[in-house]
């Protein structure tokens, strides 16, 4: 024992400092820093650039009234004039039915595979095929929708079949964002609710979805965004109509998508182009205006704490 504490050094009344960083690494989380800027930079750019373009291009015509309330009815792609109400319309019925049908399945699906089946083999069923659907392209979305509506069914080209094509491609993209925004929602709170003895039903009504709506409106606006720009299924499912309609259930639908790819083969023509980056510029704005009032509904419906 004496010959330990003999050997043993002596304190020298210096505390230890671990908080300090030695210079490897503030010269590592320097460069890390730079690197990340640099890179969101770089994302940014070309961002920058397509907004510029499409609003410098496509400003002009918005500004007109007659481009919200008229439609493109026996205007040629040589004359000016004509608006895009039948294409506004047309986009937000069509998104509007793909959202009434997407988000409740959507909704319901996860709230099953967090508080529900953990662990079950049915969970993992619906895991696999909502992976499989996150990789389907809209154009094949289109044609089994395509055969099953029209092949088999014998129905019409109408707008409600584009709808249920988009509920293909919102599906997984509105579940799985509700699926992580349920489990970040704290054990604790279920667990309170459980002690004072309130039903799982109600707990997850009452507590578990309020807490985490922000995040779920934010992937249905996310969602949103992901079909409504969609082109493939209006080539296939409906034709395009320069008249306004307001029945997806009958007749052609005029939509953003489909108005600009009307016009894009004629761009040499200053008509057609002036339309073209005003209906890009339209359909940007109309993601827009719907992000903001999802935020605005978030913002008002989450639940506060006193």
């Amino acid at each position: 024992m004496t010959t330990l504490a003999a050997n043993k050094p002596a304190y020298d009344g210096k505390t230890l400092d671990l908080t300090g960083k030695s210079g490897a690494r503030a010269f590592k989380n320097t460069l890390a820093t730079v690197l990340i800027v640099l890179c969101f930079l770089v994302a940014l750019v070309p961002l920058l650039w397509i907004l510029w373009t499409v609003i410098s291009k496509g400003y002009h015509l918005l500004l007109d009234p007659n481009w919200w309330s008229q439609s493109q009815r026996g205007v040629t792609v040589r004359r000016v004039g004509g608006g895009a109400y039948h294409a506004i319309m047309g986009t937000l019925i069509m998104a509007l039915i793909c959202a009434a049908i997407a988000v409740p399945i959507a909704i319901l699906g996860a709230i099953y595979l967090v508080e529900y089946g953990k662990g079950t083999k049915a969970a993992k069923v619906v895991s696999f095929m909502i992976d499989i659907l996150t990789g389907v392209p809209s154009i094949v979305a289109a044609l089994f929708i395509y055969a099953v509506w029209i092949t088999v069914f014998g129905f019409n080209r109408v707008g409600f079949a584009v709808s249920l094509s988009l509920v293909l491609l919102m599906l997984p993209v509105v579940l799985r964002s509700t699926e992580e925004m349920l489990k970040l929602v704290p054990d604790e709170l279920r667990e309170a609710s459980y002690a004072l003895g309130v039903p799982k039903w109600k707990t997850i009504l009452k507590v578990v979805v309020p807490t985490a709506f922000g995040g779920i409106i934010t992937g249905v606006m996310l969602g949103l965004a992901r079909v409504m720009g969609e082109t493939a299924p209006l080539l296939i499912l409906v034709g395009y109509s320069k008249n306004i309609n307001l029945n997806p259930f009958e007749g052609f639908m005029g939509a953003l998508p489909t108005m600009i790819n009307q016009d894009r083969t004629e761009l040499a023509l200053q008509p057609a182009a002036d339309r073209v980056w005003a209906a890009a510029l339209t359909l940007i704005l109309l993601v827009l205006l719907l992000n903001l009032l999802a935020r605005v509904i978030a913002r008002f419906s989450t639940i506060k704490s006193k």
